[in-house]
This record gives structure tokens, C-alpha cells and sequence, in this order.
């Protein structure tokens, strides 16, 4: 039988402290006092630890690099994510390495093999639109870092998974249109391979099939998550298809909406009502005010730092999904005249 070979949550174990604890240690961080580093360093000699491929570059410091791909940091909800991740890695002495994936799968290629050469301590990685495959992950599950996917992910890749209940945010942006006396309400979709848009997308179908609605997929349109599509989707379907509401995946593509109803001269909410997602800072400030789904990024944000560090030094990683609650925020967009308006109350 093999030798059990010793690992950082070993001498955690051993010592009562936490695995990143000994991982900064063994790594020189000044953030852990002298007197701890010199204890931890005795004891992992004690019990014959010998660093893997990762661990050898401890002493470098680049252990305390976690590396974060996004899709856009100019995104609110991203840099909301970025901004929680930050108020916990930071204070416990790492730093966080930012990349940009554009929505495109090589450049989220480019960036792992980026984080790979700089010997990250782990991965937080929201995954771009044109990501279908996960090859490219086979390396960093390889080398054992820890990798935690948030928002766009999938259960291709083992371990630790955050994303919001978009479910219930779908679910709930469609029954609140209904309730408020809309009939054929459009849904201006994402990519539906990528999860959080196929889940707005069942919400909405759930919501119309328990109102009993029948579901008219000429009132779905795909990829349309921008300002232009909306804008452009929304003309189209009031010239071909009368429509009373829009559920939009994306504030950006109510946004669209808005304006160009406001162009025709159709009146919001009076004869369409519109609903987004994601609480953009622009929601409240869009004449009529945009009724969105609130995501909580930076409580997302501050569970997937947390996740991380628990995480640096495991040889066995959990695989589970951890949902972070969603909210509607009712505004003027989406009620109707005898609607009493209620601002960030939750649906």
C-alpha cells in the first residue's frame, strides 16, 4: 500500500490552525508572525512533508496569487463579485490577479495558461458565452489547484460551483408581469447553452405554464442580452406579434427596450410593462424606472473567496452547487395603474 503522502490540511490538522494558515506560512507571508512560521515550518519537517509541483513555489509567494477570470470587468454584477472576493482574500493576505475573457473561449484559454505559469494558489471562473468545451481545465484539476466556478458554470468541472437562483428570478419576474395583467409577455433570452440564461429562460416558461399561459416560442428571442438587440428585438415583435410585456435576461436589453418603446410612442407601463436582470445602477435612473432582479454579487462574491481558501492545500475538493438568493425590485416599469409602487421590496 501506497504511503499516505502528507498535505498542507495534514499539518493544519496537526497544529489546530487552517490550511491557508500553513499554506502562507510555508510560503514566507509576513501577514502570519514569525513565531507561527517557524512552528509551522517545524512541524511539516517533522512529519515529512514534501511540497508537490505546486507547493515548490511557495517560497516564492506566488501561492498567495489567486487568479479570477470574468467574462467583462466592467459588468456591475462582475466587479460587485471582484469587489466581495477582494474584502475577504485581501485582509487574509492574498491578492487577486484579474483577467478578462471578452465572452471569448480562447482568451479564457489564454488566461488559464496565464494563471498556470504564474503558479496561482487557485481559480475563481466565470465562464465566457462561447465556452462550450472544458478541456482546457484538465491541467489546473491536474495540479490540484483549487478551482471554484461562479455564475456561468458547469458540472463538467469538478468542485465547488456559486450561482444565483435564476430560477426563481425568472420564475418571479414572469408571475409579477402576469399579476399585473400581462398575457403575451416576450422574453428577450441569453445563450440558452450557457445555465443562467436557460434557467431565467424555465423560469419564465414555469411561471406561464402555472398561469396557464400557453408557452408561444415566437415570442422568445436568443442572444439578445445588449442595449442594440433589445432595442431592435422590441420593434420587431410589436410590428409582427402584439405583445403587453418583456421579461429581458439582462437589464441592458430592457434597457434597449425601453428606449425604443418610448421612440414608438408606446406607453410603459400602461401598454407594455418590462422587467430585467441583474439591478444595474442605471435601473433607477430610466424613465420609467426598470423593475429588476436584485443578484446579491457581493455576498456572492465574499462566499467564493471564502470557498477558495478553504480549499488551498485539499487533496479532495467537494463537488456542490451553493445558491445565492435572488430578489425582485418592483419600479415603474412593470405596474399596472392601480399598482401601488414598491420600491426594493422583495418578490
Amino acid at each position: 500500500m501506497a504511503k499516505h503522502r502528507i498535505t498542507i490540511t495534514d499539518i493544519a490538522k496537526e497544529m489546530g490552525v487552517t490550511p491557508s494558515t500553513v499554506s502562507r506560512a510555508l510560503a514566507g507571508n509576513e501577514r502570519v508572525s514569525l513565531k507561527t512560521r517557524e512552528r509551522v515550518i517545524a512541524v511539516a519537517k517533522d512529519m515529512g512533508y514534501q511540497p508537490n509541483v505546486l507547493a515548490s513555489s511557495l517560497r516564492s509567494g506566488r501561492s498567495d496569487t489567486i487568479g479570477m477570470i470574468v467574462p467583462r470587468i466592467n459588468r456591475h454584477f462582475f466587479s460587485n463579485v471582484i469587489s466581495g472576493v477582494e474584502a475577504i482574500l485581501n485582509p487574509a493576505g492574498f491578492n487577486l490577479l484579474i483577467c478578462q475573457s471578452h465572452e471569448r473561449v480562447e482568451d479564457e484559454r489564454k488566461a488559464i495558461h496565464s494563471l498556470l505559469s504564474n503558479r496561482v494558489g487557485g481559480i475563481i471562473i466565470s465562464h465566457s458565452v462561447e465556452t462550450k468545451s472544458f478541456n482546457h481545465y484538465n491541467e489546473v484539476l491536474a495540479e490540484d489547484i483549487p478551482l471554484v466556478q461562479f455564475d456561468r458554470v458547469t458540472d463538467e468541472i469538478g468542485g465547488p460551483r456559486i450561482v444565483n437562483d435564476n430560477f426563481l428570478g425568472g420564475m418571479r419576474s414572469t408571475r409579477h408581469l402576469i399579476k399585473n395583467g400581462c398575457k403575451r409577455i416576450a422574453h428577450f433570452a441569453g445563450s440558452l447553452h450557457v445555465n443562467v440564461y436557460k434557467e431565467r429562460f424555465d423560469g419564465y416558461k414555469y411561471a406561464l405554464e402555472k398561469a396557464g399561459i400557453v408557452f408561444d416560442s415566437s415570442l422568445v428571442v436568443d442572444n439578445c442580452i445588449l442595449q442594440d438587440s433589445g432595442s431592435q428585438a422590441v420593434e420587431i415583435l410589436l410590428r409582427s406579434e402584439k405583445i403587453d410585456g418583456v421579461f429581458a435576461a439582462s437589464d441592458f436589453s430592457a434597457l434597449g427596450a425601453i428606449k425604443k418603446l418610448k421612440e414608438m410612442k408606446v406607453v410603459i407601463p400602461g401598454e407594455v410593462k418590462v422587467t430585467g436582470f441583474a439591478n444595474e445602477p442605471f435601473s433607477d435612473l430610466v424613465d420609467p424606472a426598470l423593475s429588476s432582479v436584485e443578484q446579491n454579487a457581493f455576498e456572492m462574491g465574499t462566499q467564493i473567496a471564502r470557498l477558495i481558501m478553504e480549499n488551498i492545500g485539499k487533496e479532495s475538493i467537494p463537488d456542490e452547487e451553493i445558491h445565492v438568493p435572488v430578489r425582485l425590485i418592483v419600479r415603474e416599469s412593470s405596474l399596472s395603474g392601480n399598482s401601488e409602487i414598491r420600491i426594493k421590496k422583495d418578490f
